[in-house]
């Protein structure tokens, strides 16, 4: 496989080889030791989510607030959506920008977001089903929510029509109005967790 960084610094986007045959296709959709050695920190697993959506269904600006955290591995695993990564961290060099990825379920694409970055996605196709491969087990009162639709961040959805989202995302604030209210982490916190992360033993 290969794992190429993002311009947004800490997101990456993976791309396994598939070996196709007369049966159908397979691929390695992640291995631990490249993942860790590429992020620079040991990989976590802490928690598995899926989830399912229409088309025109978008999810998200999702994050975690430090702590604890919750760096994702995300992929389509059926249909296809169009994947986000967005800069929360606030005095990052790439703050407040975006990154898309095509993601469809026969191509095995996954993204990995470290802590600090907000994830969403557009469901291209009917049951778009998405996996998360979470470092942390979620904690109550920890999401950090941003409206998909701010304009200061100005995705490009590529909607023909209202995309359906749930009351809450619909209802988030802005990203500047997250940050006044002190619910953004800022870079240097994220740094700080990067290293420890670096300094702590790898899994079992």
């Amino acid at each position: 496989m290969t794992i190429t960084e993002m311009e947004i610094p800490n997101a990456y986007r993976i791309q396994p080889e598939r070996h196709l045959d007369r049966r159908g296709y397979f691929f390695e959709a992640l291995r631990e030791e490249q993942l860790s050695a590429t992020i620079g920190y040991p990989f976590r697993l802490g928690q598995v989510n899926y989830s399912s959506s229409r088309r025109n269904t978008v999810r998200g600006i999702h994050g975690t607030s430090l702590p604890p955290g919750q760096a994702k591995l995300v992929t389509c695993v059926r249909g296809a959506v169009l994947d986000v990564v967005v800069d929360l961290r606030i005095g990052s060099p790439t703050y407040g920008r975006f990154e898309v990825t095509h993601q469809e379920a026969d191509s095995g694409t996954a993204v990995y977001l470290a802590d600090g970055l907000g994830h969403a996605f557009l469901a291209l196709t009917d049951d778009a089903i998405m996996s998360y491969l979470c470092s942390e087990e979620f904690v109550p009162g920890t999401m950090i929510e941003i409206n998909p639709l701010d304009p200061e961040i100005g995705i490009t959805w590529s909607v023909t029509k209202e995309p359906i989202m749930s009351d809450k995302d619909a209802a988030a604030p802005s990203l500047a109005e997250a940050a006044a209210a002190g619910r953004l982490p800022s870079y240097d916190e994220c740094l700080t967790h990067y290293a420890a992360l670096k300094a702590s033993p790898a899994p079992r």
